[in-house]
């Protein structure tokens, strides 16, 4: 059996990964926590996302065996840059054996090629700075953001207390008309079970941090799935490419 294997940061919305697991049926997600300030602020995520960190993480997941491994944090990953986040996964790499790794960030632009995205709303949890630097993020990668919202949430455990209601509110109301895709970039959000509801409202792509993660991961190991209700991203198998930023 397929084992991915994740580096989730303290605890919020973690309950998504074996909540797709149980969709995937034949692959096991493996998810151990690392610890840190929860704040979304530029000098909490450098320290959250630095390689001793992730060491640690790739250490603990050592015992499951992964086939590939995924840090699970979006802005802990973007906030590095293009350069340093891919600086940061072929640390990880290097730390768990040399066996593929990403990050959530490089999952959002590895998705939105995936589906042949080029224009995107971002409808994003964290401090407006913050954000900005997830829109930077993408633009290196190709993909341009025609709109941008920032729910200014300070903390990951704040937006893990969000209601579903709440998250759905934010999506709806900052599409773009131009967009062909929403991007939801928090992993402590919970998103995995709305996304059906999300899509069918909006009628068009929704990418959102759990959901991307899991996704790359699967690519990474070359276990592509397809999963009806977990968006249209897992509507057709995935192509394993090159790991992290290349």
């Amino acid at each position: 059996m397929t084992t991915v294997g994740f580096i989730y940061p303290d605890h919020a919305a973690e309950d998504d990964y074996p909540l797709a697991e149980g969709l995937l049926g034949d692959v096991r997600l493996a998810v151990e926590h690392i610890y840190g300030t929860d704040l979304h602020a530029v000098a909490e995520l450098l320290d959250l996302g630095s390689p001793e960190r992730l060491a640690e993480g790739a250490q603990l997941l050592a015992p499951h065996r992964p086939d590939a491994i995924v840090w699970a944090c979006t802005s802990g990953s973007f906030v590095y840059g293009p350069e340093g986040a891919a600086e940061q996964v072929a640390k990880l790499s290097e730390a768990a054996g040399g066996i593929p790794a990403s990050s959530t960030s490089f999952a959002f632009v590895h998705a939105a090629g995936a589906l042949g995205l080029r224009r995107v709303a971002v409808a994003a949890s964290y401090p407006d700075d913050v954000a900005r630097l997830f829109v930077e993020f993408l633009a290196a990668g190709g993909v341009e953001v025609v709109s941008m919202s920032s729910a200014d949430i300070d903390t990951a455990a704040e937006v893990g207390r969000l209601t579903p209601e709440a998250v759905l509110d934010l999506v709806r109301t900052h599409d773009h008309r131009d967009a062909d895709a929403v991007l939801i970039p928090d992993t402590a959000m919970r998103t995995l079970a709305l996304l059906g509801d999300i899509e069918e409202h909006l009628g068009k792509p929704v990418l959102t941090a759990n959901q991307v993660t899991v996704w790359e991961g699967l690519r990474l190991a070359g276990a592509g799935r397809v999963v009806e209700s977990l968006g249209a991203l897992f509507r057709t198998l995935s192509v394993p490419v090159g790991a992290g930023g290349r």
